[in-house]
């Protein structure tokens, strides 16, 4: 059985699970499954409801880092992970960093960014004090060598490209700057941009963007 990642393509956490499995050169299928529906095609297999998940020869898989892990394990051509074990870790701190104390912090400020809702200025404070804080201590940890984590491509990088760019998009939306201008992100992305991986990926976000937005205006 070939492994199946489920989800949508506009999710920058299935797109971390996608360039995995891309720059890992594992064969993979894609099946659509929308979030914000309680059909079984969904809770069955991620009980909360969320993407991206895994169908396995094993059963189902939810939550990225339970993903990124079994991924990992299960091929382990093309290692995403250092072997040696402190390098390793610095990897997963790196991908904590970035979606635990940023990109779930800047999630507050999507409902006004990317949906029509709206974000009280009290809230649109808290999450920029937050935001200064974790960018702060992003950067102590990031190296840009020219990767996140030193010279080699890693998880931290299937991560930080999914999150990042839109983080950015977020901040200068919301607070009319970028609140990750200390971090060399340009010629970081640019690096990143060269990859096949990441131009695939990238392609079929945008294509599953278009869809989304164009089923929103059938709506209306």
């Amino acid at each position: 059985m070939t492994i199946k990642l489920c989800g949508f393509a506009a999710s920058n956490y299935y797109n971390k699970i996608k360039l995995q499995l891309l720059e890992k050169e594992v064969a993979f299928e894609e099946e659509l499954v929308w979030t914000g529906n309680n059909h079984a095609t969904l809770v069955d297999r991620s009980p909360l409801g969320k993407v991206p998940f895994l169908d396995t020869p094993d059963g189902p898989i939810s939550e990225s880092m339970a993903c990124a892990e079994y991924i990992e394990a299960v091929y382990p051509q093309n290692s995403l992970l250092p072997a040696d074990p402190f390098a390793a870790a610095k990897v997963r701190e790196l991908i904590i960093y970035s979606e635990l104390h940023l990109e779930l912090v800047a999630r507050e400020l999507y409902p006004e960014a990317f949906f029509g809702g709206r974000v009280s200025d009290g809230n649109k404070e808290r999450t920029r004090k937050l935001l200064i804080k974790g960018v702060a201590a992003f950067a102590k940890l990031a190296r840009f060598e020219p990767f996140i984590a030193g010279a080699q491509f890693t998880l931290a990088d299937c991560a930080a490209i999914a999150h990042l760019p839109l983080m950015r998009i977020v901040s200068k939306q919301i607070y009319g700057e970028d609140l990750l201008a200390t971090l060399p992100l340009k010629d970081y992305l640019r690096l990143l941009g060269q990859r096949a991986a990441v131009q695939k990926v990238e392609a079929d976000r945008k294509a599953n963007t278009d869809l989304m937005l164009a089923a929103d205006l059938a709506k209306k």
